[in-house]
């Protein structure tokens, strides 16, 4: 249709001007154009003569019009007409031939006259029963014994569109021979065979009618005082709204089983727009605030200025959604006093009227969309505001082009009935992403943005938090760089998912990293996170102050699963505890993979329960692949199998470490995963030999300068002379303190890494103590140079005492060289003191 004749408007249905007139030439040109015509759809004669008829017509003619038109025949039926603002006009017409027999002369288009009945002056009764007949408000015909149509009354002329002269003597299938009169017309043979009456239903539009509707057909036998069926009758009823009623019902329940399925703001959405196309609309959208689509808080809405909106959901019963002038994740903006705004601000659905001006104005905004009004014939609107909880979320346009009904009151509430429904699912979606979103953001801030650079193993590894049907849950993992060059590693999971399994992780990581500068073993450090698990259990369970009852041990609340791993690239040797946790796997130079045997220990927060720690030696460029259950445990298969996927994934690890993270989790990985997943994997490296050096002192103060030669010289022969000064002081100060305050045997080791440390070990398990001497003090000065001098320095207990290091940051310099010999002393192996 030209744009000319309007965009968009409801439909309208009423009375026909007596005076309408219009002939149509036998090329479909206008050629006459009363003044009836003019009142009724607001054209001037000037504007539509000479111009196609078609382009008045909203809808096509009925089949059963097409048909008397090609065949040159009069016909009566319903038009569906376009009125020049835009608005569907129904009403009922009769097109009659100017020349007869020929089907290409012009027609005379006027309303249609219903069929005056004749009324003798004294009614007798059966003249009173005729009347009855005919003037029946059901359509009612009468048929022979060859299904051949006698009579009918008015009802019926007008649903079928056709006279009953036009009709006498013709079956069903010959007056229409189009589905579903084929199987009416089997119906009525059945009725005159079998003498059993028959009903039926059925939905469809009638030939003599523009709207569809719904039927109800009793089909009866009519037969003499033998019983011998001489004919049979017709009774049709017109059952629309108990249809419509039932199909709303439909939607209803349909919208309860199918929308919110997911916790996914998009999904729920698109669930709304497709039970809505499936039920009673043809083109729906789902629009949502800005705020709320960007998992926000959703935002008051102002009303003296645009609304910007996401479209987050379209569906239509034309594929591909060609009504769309936005594409789904774009956005878009309501003007000012238009009816989506006017949705918006007064929280209730709308059905705008014929001709509304604000109407308009929103097709006007965008000449896209008025395009498209107009191509689809898009005749009916419905917009309805997705609201939860007192919140205005988002709006939903509700469009009619293919079916020729207008949106009713009674749409209108049971789009309100469902968009309400969805409402609150689409809320608690995006409450539920927004929560969803801070517990990862918090849980990613708490992990490790990137491997560190160490001298001991090359580390890579993978976090997936679980799908959008689960929650974010508490694994985690870290690289821990310790004193002598020495590497932990840690992977851990939470009992539970959400911010609160996120926030505990945080705890337990900080605890681990506090807890491993205090170089804590294994089954120590397990021991004493255990504590504190416990601990955490106690302050976040149920209050017990007035329930005597509640005083009894109950099952902990607060719990984690965790794996310490400490290796020391000098002596190739790592130390392992768990507490619940899975397994590790190692895999030799050689290919060859065993998941270690680490007793199992008791997960963390039961309390009392020891651990155990296991020393493995490992050669150097072994991988060691540590994760959480999520990688290997899946509902539908037992966590064996993911070990041996894991063991078949591992058996071929070559290669970089990232290639082989990505084809652990191709391999293993469950095809839905229920939890998070931690893949840690480290390749290990030993120190050479050249990198070491190893000094067993004498308890003798004359020791401390024949150590800080010794010292120098190893510095100089490494090629860092500039910290020969630094290390000097630093071996003098730790070298006096081990022999002053400490114990046999007295150690004193260089590594030579990315920094220089320097350890002096003894026999005493007392631990320095850091501390400003006052001015008149002889010692106490030590540690504080020390603190001073070096990068960082600490102290480890050890099986045989304590070791106290120091580290010096060094520039980039020449290979280490050889290593002198203390004199008086024993130079040791390339081992830890």
């Amino acid at each position: 249709m030209d744009g000319r004749f309007g965009t968009s408007g409801g439909t309208v249905e009423g009375p026909v001007p007596e005076d309408l007139a219009v002939v149509v030439d036998s090329r479909g040109a206008v050629r006459v154009w009363s003044s009836g015509a003019r009142q009724l759809l607001g054209y001037e004669a000037a504007e539509v003569v000479g111009r196609p008829a078609a382009e008045l017509l909203a809808a096509d003619l009925p089949e059963s019009a097409r048909r008397n038109i090609a065949e040159g025949r009069r016909w009566a039926t319903e038009v569906a007409l376009r009125h020049r603002e835009g608005d569907r006009v129904v009403v009922r017409l009769t097109g009659t031939p100017l020349t007869d027999g020929d089907d290409a002369g012009p027609w005379l288009i006027t309303p249609a006259a219903p069929e005056r009945v004749y009324q003798p002056a004294e009614p007798t009764a059966e003249a009173l029963w005729d009347l009855t007949l005919a003037q029946l408000p059901v359509a009612v015909a009468v048929y022979d014994t060859e299904a051949r149509l006698v009579t009918a009354n008015e009802i019926m002329t007008r649903v079928m569109g056709r006279t009953v002269a036009e009709m006498r003597g013709l079956t069903l299938w010959e007056i229409e021979p189009t589905p579903p009169f084929d199987e009416y017309d089997r119906l009525q043979r059945q009725v005159l065979r079998t003498g059993e009456p028959v009903f039926h239903e059925n939905y469809g539009q009638a030939p003599g009618e523009v709207h569809g509707h719904a039927w109800s057909m009793f089909l009866s036998p009519l037969k003499d005082e033998a019983g011998t069926v001489r004919g049979m009758s017709a009774a049709v009823f017109d059952t629309t709204e108990q249809y419509w009623a039932r199909r709303r019902l439909a939607v209803l329940n349909e919208a309860s089983l199918r929308i919110g399925s997911t916790l996914d703001v998009v999904r729920t959405a698109d669930e709304l727009a497709e039970v809505a196309v499936t039920g009673f609309a043809d083109f729906v959208t789902v629009d949502l605030l800005e705020s709320v689509a960007l998992g926000d808080e959703p935002e008051p809405v102002p009303p003296d200025r645009p609304v910007t909106v996401r479209r987050t959901a379209q569906r239509s019963v034309l594929k591909g959604c060609p009504e769309s002038v936005v594409p789904s994740g774009a956005t878009t903006f309501y003007p000012v006093a238009t009816p989506p705004m006017r949705a918006l601000i007064a929280g209730r659905g709308t059905r705008p009227a014929p001709g509304d001006p604000g109407m308009r104005k929103w097709i006007e905004s965008s000449p896209a969309r008025a395009e498209t009004v107009a191509r689809y014939m898009i005749h009916s609107v419905m917009m309805v505001p997705l609201r939860a909880r007192g919140v205005t979320l988002g709006l939903v346009h509700f469009m009619r082009h293919r079916r020729p009904e207008p949106f009713t009151e009674d749409d209108l509430l049971l789009a309100e009935e469902i968009v309400a429904r969805a409402a609150v699912s689409v809320d608690n979606a995006r409450r539920y992403t927004h929560e969803r979103r801070t517990a990862l953001a918090l849980q990613r801030s708490l992990l490790p943005e990137r491997p560190p650079d160490l001298a001991a193993m090359r580390v890579a590894y993978r976090y997936l938090p679980a799908g959008s049907g689960a929650d974010v849950g508490g694994d985690w993992f870290d690289v821990i760089p310790l004193s002598g060059a020495r590497v932990a590693l840690v992977v851990g999971d939470v009992v539970g998912h959400g911010i609160h399994a996120s926030a505990t992780m945080g705890r337990l990581r900080t605890a681990v990293r506090t807890l491993a500068d205090v170089d804590l073993a294994p089954d120590e450090l397990l021991t004493q996170l255990d504590d504190l698990v416990v601990r955490l259990d106690r302050e976040e369970g149920p209050e017990t102050r007035d329930d005597p009852a509640a005083q009894a041990p109950t099952p902990s609340e607060v719990g984690a699963t965790c794996l310490y791993a400490v290796y020391d690239p000098v002596s190739r040797r790592c130390t392992m505890a768990r507490a619940g946790h899975p397994p590790p796997a190692v895999v030799t130079p050689a290919g060859e993979v065993r998941f270690l045997d680490l007793p199992t220990g008791p997960p963390l927060g039961l309390g009392g329960l020891p651990f155990e720690s296991v020393e493995v030696e490992l050669e150097e460029d072994s991988l060691l692949a540590l994760y959480t259950d999520g990688l290997v445990e899946a509902a539908d298969r037992d966590i064996e199998v993911g070990l041996n996927l894991l063991r078949a994934a591992l058996a071929d690890a070559a290669g970089p470490l990232e290639e082989t993270c990505d084809r652990v989790l191709g391999t293993v990985l469950p095809a839905r995963p229920a939890d998070d997943i931690v893949l840690m994997l480290a390749r290990t490296s030993a120190l050479d030999t050249g990198q070491v050096r190893t000094w067993r002192l004498p308890d003798d103060p004359a020791a401390v300068s024949r150590a800080r030669k010794a010292a120098s010289e190893q510095v100089m022969a490494w090629g860092i002379g500039d910290a020969s000064f630094a290390t000097e002081l630093i071996v003098s100060e730790l070298v006096t303190n081990a022999v002053r305050y400490g114990a046999e045997p007295i150690v004193l080791r260089l590594i030579r890494d990315n920094t220089l440390i320097c350890e002096v070990s003894d026999g005493s398990s007392t631990a320095p103590h850091l501390r400003r001497a006052r001015v008149f003090d002889e010692g106490g000065r030590g540690l504080l140079l020390v603190a001073q001098m070096a990068e960082r320095w600490g102290s480890r207990q050890t099986a045989t005492g304590k070791t106290i290091w120091a580290e010096l940051t060094l520039p980039e310099q020449s290979a280490p060289g050889g290593a002198p010999d203390l004199a008086g002393g024993r130079p040791g192996p390339a081992a830890s003191a």
